[in-house]
């Protein structure tokens, strides 16, 4: 099949253009009220009217001239397809940390296809080490493709094929591993990790970008090169996120895996540590450690791998007017567990109080997180939430929803005995609740005064 069958033409366009036995690609000259335009026949763009030929000028400039009985379409000549050719790798310094780096797809593994200027997945992991020369003064890098998908395709089953991975890897004795992933659901996956991986020799730094590495805006450079660094040689050994730590290329932040959320659709600093703060940033090639709370490097320690989650486990967001028969849906589906997204301190309507009742009586582990965001559920202050307690709800501390769905998954995933699973869901596993509410201003500022 040509490329003009998934060019994105449609009706008279593909019509004209099959008829003078155009491809993409071809140089052609379109004739149209007496007006002759000569260049590359190029695809529509997905939102673009599908009876409108574009082809793109030699002034670099795209046209598109819509398709009547009086426009005439000729070939002029065979044109080159446009292509990504991948770039040399870089020399390698064995005297340096060894890092892995695996892509599992995103924008920071896409680059902007200029035909239609849609973002394609196109790169792998050893096409961003050449991306990226400057990754071979930091460190040893080897690459790894596990899966190439844009990250709101990753699920759980994707979770514990990574963390085995992972795994794998560090038992092979590198000094830490990197991962390229999508931004939008790069904070499930981190915090997956968090669980999976526990008592970790040497850290593993998630990492994505909000611009495709071949843009100028491009953040995926600063962020490779800032996560590659703290995997090397940082003296933590948790799961960590990389991103900007601003708009501007200064420094990459290093936020605790399971504490930290996407707050922002496009900014380069759009992931935030919530109710806790970033462990290190990474400014001008030195690792900058910002707490002295964390789990140390420690090469002789032995990874303890628990990489099964539940997919039998469901999210319900509060809000007003919820029809309770909702959480019946679920319990008829035969999930194992529900995260209920409260209102405030942890509440939800008293119409949904029976469906609960119902769904716990049946043994399904039901917890609740505060939609708030920040700060912590404290069901004991209000009767909801005192009625919720003595349902057998269980207060998910200051979890933000997105990190206690992930522990609920992870939990189901230990165990099928239901009573084990909330044993495992009050247990700090890896740092992803604290035992008391933080000074509100330190949360929101999203950071600790240290002055570095």
């Amino acid at each position: 099949m040509s490329e003009l069958e998934n060019s994105g033409y449609k009706e008279a366009a593909i019509e004209a253009l099959k008829k003078a036995e155009c491809d993409i690609g071809d140089i052609i000259k379109i004739t149209s009220k007496g007006k002759n335009y000569e260049g590359i026949l190029i695809p529509r763009s997905e939102l673009g009217d599908g009876n409108v030929v574009i082809v793109k000028m030699k002034s670099g400039y795209n046209i598109g001239i819509r398709v009547t009985a009086e426009v005439e379409i000729e070939k002029v000549g065979k044109g080159t397809k446009p292509a990504f050719a991948s770039p040399p790798l870089p020399k390698q310094n064995p005297s340096l940390p060894h890092v892995v780096i695996m892509s599992t797809g995103g924008t920071i593994a896409s680059r902007v296809d200029y035909r239609t200027g849609a973002v394609r997945s196109a790169i792998s992991a050893s096409d961003l080490h050449g991306v990226v020369p400057e990754l071979s003064d930091i460190a040893k890098v080897d690459t790894e493709i596990v899966f190439s998908l844009y990250s709101e395709n990753i699920t759980q089953k994707h979770w514990k094929e990574l963390a085995e991975t992972v795994a794998k890897r560090i038992e092979s004795g590198v000094d830490g591993v990197v991962i390229a992933h999508g931004t939008d659901t790069m904070a499930y996956t981190s915090a997956a990790l968090s669980f999976a991986l526990q008592n970790l020799s040497v850290p593993v730094i998630v990492v994505g970008a909000q611009r495709s590495s071949d843009r100028p805006s491009s953040d995926a450079a600063t962020n490779l090169i800032g996560a590659v660094k703290a995997a090397g040689e940082a003296p933590f050994a948790e799961v960590g996120l990389a991103m900007h730590e601003s708009v501007s290329d200064i420094a990459t932040i290093i936020h605790l895996g399971n504490k930290v959320r996407k707050c922002h659709t496009s900014r380069r600093d759009t992931f935030k540590s919530i109710n806790g703060f970033p462990i290190a940033k990474v400014k001008d090639e030195q690792v900058i450690m910002l707490t002295n709370q964390y789990l140390r490097r420690d090469p002789s320690k032995r990874l303890i791998l628990k990489p099964n989650f539940s997919e039998k486990v469901a999210l319900i967001k509060f809000y007003p007017g919820l029809d309770p028969a909702v959480i019946d849906w679920y319990v008829e589906k035969g999930v194992r567990g529900i995260l209920l997204e409260g209102s405030g301190l942890g509440h939800v309507s008293k119409f949904c109080f029976d469906s609960i009742k119902n769904a716990t009586s049946k043994g399904i582990l039901v917890a609740l997180a505060s939609q708030c965001i920040w700060g912590r559920v404290n069901m004991n202050v209000y009767d909801t939430g005192r009625d919720l307690l003595s349902f057998g709800v269980i207060p998910m501390d200051d979890m933000f929803p997105e990190t206690a769905l992930v522990k609920l998954m992870w939990a189901l995933g230990q165990t099928d005995d239901t009573q084990e699973a909330i044993k495992l869901l009050k247990t700090n596993i890896a740092g992803e609740f604290s035992s008391r509410t933080l000074p509100q201003e330190k949360i929101l500022e999203g950071g600790q005064k240290s002055g570095n």
